[in-house]
C-alpha cells in the first residue's frame, strides 16, 4: 500500500468552505495527484486530471477537489436527494478515522451539491441509512468545478493518539457520470475483497471536538379509516464530550415511518430482511456490526426493537433506548440497550469490544434478549477475527454460540463461519467460504439468521479483464465460476450448484450483469415448517440485468429471468420480466414507473398449521406496478411520490403430501385458488430547517387483501387499488440544538 503521509507544521488555519480553493487556506495541506482507475479496475492513470488536497483543522477534517472536466465531457446537472444512487459526477472521501480496518465513513457530493454519507464494514459493506453533520460546497467555472469538504472531528469517536498526533486512513475518489469512470487514491477497490483496509494512512495532529446535542420532536398522526388523531413528543440526544467517548440516548422516540419500506409477498419460510432507516439505531451503529457470509445475518438486527409485540397487539411501543461508543486504549467498546413499554415489552441488551492488532483485528460481542411474556430469555456471544497475512490474503472467522432458557427449559447451539479471499496475478482471485449452523442455533430474538441447521461450502475463481481495446463495447468484465455444497446438520443435502456469472461495465456508463445457477437434485426441509422435508429435482436458473444511466431525458433498466423448480425441476419452466424507465422533466423534477411480471408454473404453498405435510402445487401469476415522480424543489426542500402495487393470480394444480423420505404423494385433500392485493401509495413533503433538523408532512394509504376467487393477475393488480385499510396523514417537526 502507499506509505504513509503526515501532516506537519504548526496548527492549521480554519477554512472556509465556500467551494473556492483558496491557496493560503489550503497552505501545508498534503496535496494528492496521483488518482488512479478503480472502475475499471486496471491500475491505470485517471482519464481527467484531478488534485486533492487534505488539511487537518481544528475544526474537523478538511478535504478539497479540484477537478478539470473540459467541454468534450458531458457534466451532469441532475439534482440529487441525499443518499442518492444515480449516476452522476461526485466525489467520495471515505475516512477510517482509527486507522484498523474496522469502520470506515463515506462522504459524497455531486457536482450539483447533492450529498450522500454511509457507513462501510467487514471490509466492503456500505450502509447509506446513516446521516451525518458536515460541511461541503461546489464552485464550478468552464474549465472544471471544485468541491470543499469539512467533517467534523464529532463524527466517530477515536482512539487517542500518540505524541500529539493520530494516524487515521483516507480513500477519495472521483467519477465521471458520462462514463461511469472512478478515479481514486489509494488505488483500493470495493470490488475487491479487501477495501477498507487497504486505504492510505495519513498522520494528522490530534484534535478533539466536543458535542452536546438534543433533537426533540413533536409529531401528529390523523386516522382517516378509524378517525380520530394522536400526538407524540419525545426527544434524541447525543453527547461526546471528548474523541474517546460517545453516548446517544432516546426517550419515548417516534418512529413513524417516514421512508416506506419496499412491499413484498412472502409465503416462504424465510423471513424477510428490511434494512433499518431510524435515527438513532444508524448512528455510530458499525462498531456493532457482526455480520457472516450468510445472505443479512448478524447478531444484532435492530428492526426487532419495536417490531411485533409478543402478545400479537400490533407494533411495540419504545420507552428508552442508550447506546455508548468509545475506547479504552488500543481497544474499542460499544454498549446497547432498549426497552420496549407494556406488559409485553422486550429488554434488548448488546455489549461489543474490538481490538485492532495491526494485521489482525479480534472481537467479541454479546447480545442478551428477555421477553417475559413469552418467559424467554435469549442470549448469543460470538467471537470474530480478520486476519491480513498479505496483500494478497483476507481471512475472515467468526464463531458464535445461542443459549436459550422458555418455560424452565434450556437448549443451546453453535454456528462457525470462514471466509477466505485470496488476489493472484492478472486479475484472478480465489475465494472459499464454509458455514456450520448447528440444528438449535437462534439467533433471531436480537439478531437475523435466514437459517439455521447448515453445513455449506463454496470455493469461487474468478478474472477481472480490463485491459480490453479502447474501441470494444466494455470498459471491464469480470467473470465468476462457482462450486458449492449445502447439507444440513442432520445430513441431508440441501442442494448442489455449480453458478457462473459476468458482470460487465460498458463504456457508455451502464452495467450488466448475467447468471446461470445449475442445481443439483436435494431437500427442502423448511417449507413444511417442521413437519418432514420435499425431495426436489435438478434444476436451473438463468438471470440477466442491464440498467443505463440518464441520457438526454431517459434512465433505463432491465431484469429478466427463466427457472425451474418445484417439483417439476425444469419440466415447467418460469420466468420474471422488469423494465424501468424515468424521465426527466428537468435536472429537478423527474418521474418514474416500471413493471414486472413473474410465472410460476410450479409454486410450491404449505397450507398452514393446520394441514401437516400439505402443500399446494399452484399455477402463480404476479404483477407489481411501481411509480413515482421526485422533485428537489430546492436544496432545502423535496417532494417525493411513491406508488406500489401488487397484484398475484394463483390456480390450484395439485396436492401433495410427502412421505418420510420427502417424496410427493398426490392427495385429493382441497387446494384453494386465491389472489392477493397489496398497495402502498405515499406523498412525502420534506423540508431542512437546519442541519439534521426536518419538517415532514406525509400522507400514506395502503392495504393488504387475500381472496379465495382468482380472477386473473391483472385484476388483482387493479383491484388493488380500491385497498384502503390505512389512510393517515403525519406532520414531524424535530430540530437539532447543538449546545
Amino acid at each position: 500500500m502507499a506509505l504513509a503521509l503526515a501532516l506537519m507544521g504548526g496548527p492549521a488555519a480554519a477554512v472556509e468552505v465556500d467551494g473556492r480553493i483558496d491557496p493560503a487556506e489550503w497552505e501545508g495541506a498534503t496535496l494528492v495527484t496521483d488518482f488512479r482507475k478503480v472502475q475499471p479496475l486496471s491500475g491505470e492513470p485517471g482519464s481527467l486530471p484531478t488534485r486533492a488536497w487534505v488539511l487537518a483543522t481544528p475544526d474537523g477534517l478538511a478535504v478539497a477537489f479540484r477537478n478539470i472536466q473540459p467541454p468534450g465531457v458531458p457534466r451532469t446537472r441532475q439534482k440529487v436527494r441525499r443518499d442518492f444512487d444515480e449516476q452522476v459526477d461526485r466525489v467520495n472521501v471515505f475516512v477510517d478515522f482509527d486507522g484498523d480496518g474496522r469502520t470506515g465513513y463515506a462522504f459524497t457530493v455531486s457536482s450539483t451539491g447533492g450529498i450522500g454519507d454511509e457507513i462501510i464494514t467487514n471490509e466492503n459493506q456500505f450502509s447509506s441509512d446513516w446521516d451525518g453533520q458536515w460541511r461541503h460546497a461546489v464552485g464550478e467555472d468552464a474549465d472544471g468545478w471544485s468541491v470543499e469538504l469539512l467533517i467534523p472531528w464529532h463524527t466517530a469517536p477515536m482512539r487517542d493518539g500518540t505524541g500529539g498526533e493520530r494516524t487515521l486512513k483516507l480513500f477519495l475518489a472521483r467519477v465521471i457520470g458520462s462514463t461511469g469512470e472512478r478515479m481514486a487514491w489509494p488505488a483500493a477497490s470495493f470490488e475487491r475483497s479487501r477495501f477498507l483496509s487497504d486505504f492510505a494512512p495519513l498522520t494528522v495532529p490530534q484534535y478533539d471536538q466536543s458535542l452536546l446535542a438534543i433533537t426533540p420532536y413533536v409529531s401528529g398522526l390523523y386516522d382517516n379509516i378509524r378517525g380520530g388523531g394522536e400526538g407524540n413528543a419525545g426527544a434524541d440526544l447525543f453527547w461526546k464530550p471528548n474523541g474517546r467517548f460517545q453516548l446517544s440516548a432516546t426517550v419515548h422516540p417516534d418512529f413513524g415511518q417516514v421512508e416506506s419500506d419496499d412491499l413484498v409477498v412472502n409465503f416462504s419460510a424465510t423471513e424477510t430482511f428490511v434494512s433499518d432507516k431510524r435515527p438513532f439505531f444508524t448512528e455510530n451503529q458499525g462498531i456493532f456490526e457482526y455480520t457472516t457470509p450468510s445472505d443479512f445475518s448478524q447478531l444484532l438486527y435492530t428492526r426487532r426493537i419495536g417490531g411485533p409485540a409478543d402478545d400479537g397487539g400490533g407494533a411495540s411501543d419504545i420507552a428508552a433506548a442508550v447506546k455508548l461508543n468509545g475506547s479504552l486504549g488500543q481497544a474499542k467498546y460499544g454498549l446497547f440497550s432498549a426497552d420496549e413499554a407494556g406488559a409485553a415489552g422486550r429488554s434488548f441488551h448488546a455489549l461489543r469490544v474490538v481490538r485492532d492488532f495491526e494485521t489482525q483485528n479480534l472481537g467479541m460481542m454479546l447480545t442478551r434478549v428477555e421477553r417475559p411474556y413469552l418467559d424467554r430469555d435469549a442470549s448469543v456471544l460470538g467471537l470474530d477475527h480478520s486476519w491480513r497475512p498479505t496483500p494478497r490474503w483476507n481471512v475472515r472467522s467468526r464463531v458464535f454460540g445461542s443459549r436459550i432458557e422458555q418455560e424452565g427449559e434450556r437448549w443451546s447451539d453453535l454456528g462457525a463461519t470462514l471466509w477466505a479471499d485470496y488476489e493472484m496475478d492478472r486479475g484472478w482471485r480465489q475465494q472459499w467460504i464454509a458455514m456450520h449452523f448447528g440444528n438449535e442455533l437462534e439467533i433471531n430474538d436480537a439478531g437475523y439468521l435466514s437459517r439455521a441447521s447448515t453445513n455449506y461450502l463454496h470455493w469461487q475463481v474468478s478474472r477481472r479483464f480490463t485491459d480490453l481495446p479502447e474501441d470494444a463495447r466494455y470498459a471491464s468484465t469480470d467473470w465468476r465460476w462457482r462450486v458449492s455444497s449445502n447439507h444440513n446438520d442432520r445430513g441431508q443435502k440441501l442442494n448442489d450448484q455449480f453458478r457462473v456469472s459476468r458482470q460487465g461495465q460498458l463504456r457508455n456508463g451502464s452495467d450488466e450483469y448475467a447468471q446461470i445457477n445449475i442445481n443439483g437434485a436435494g431437500v427442502n426441509d423448511l417449507l413444511l415448517r417442521g413437519n418432514g422435508i420435499v425431495r426436489l429435482p435438478a434444476n436451473f436458473n438463468a438471470y440477466y440485468e442491464y440498467s443505463r444511466p440518464r441520457k438526454g431525458r431517459w434512465a433505463h433498466d432491465v431484469e429478466a429471468e427463466l427457472f425451474g423448480g418445484g417439483l417439476a425441476g425444469n419440466d415447467r419452466l418460469g420466468g420474471s420480466l422488469w423494465y424501468g424507465a424515468t424521465y426527466f422533466v428537468n435536472d429537478a423534477f423527474s418521474l418514474n414507473a416500471g413493471a414486472i411480471l413473474i410465472q410460476r408454473p410450479d409454486w410450491l404453498i404449505w397450507q398452514g398449521p393446520d394441514s401437516g405435510d400439505l402443500v399446494g402445487a399452484f399455477d402463480g401469476k404476479e404483477a407489481k406496478l411501481l411509480a413515482g415522480l421526485d422533485w428537489n424543489i430546492d436544496p432545502r426542500q423535496e417532494l417525493r411520490v411513491k406508488l406500489q402495487a401488487i397484484g398475484i393470480d394463483a390456480r390450484a394444480r395439485h396436492a401433495w403430501r410427502f412421505d418420510p423420505a420427502g417424496n410427493a404423494i398426490a392427495t385429493d385433500d382441497a387446494i384453494e385458488d386465491f389472489s392477493v392485493r397489496n398497495l402502498a401509495f405515499q406523498i412525502r413533503y420534506r423540508y431542512e430547517l437546519a442541519p439534521l433538523s426536518y419538517l415532514y408532512v406525509v400522507y400514506g394509504r395502503g392495504g393488504f387483501d387475500r381472496g379465495t376467487i382468482a380472477d386473473g393477475v391483472d385484476e388483482a393488480l387493479l383491484d388493488s387499488f380500491d385497498l384502503r385499510d390505512d389512510e393517515q396523514l403525519m406532520v414531524k417537526l424535530s430540530y437539532r440544538f447543538e449546545l
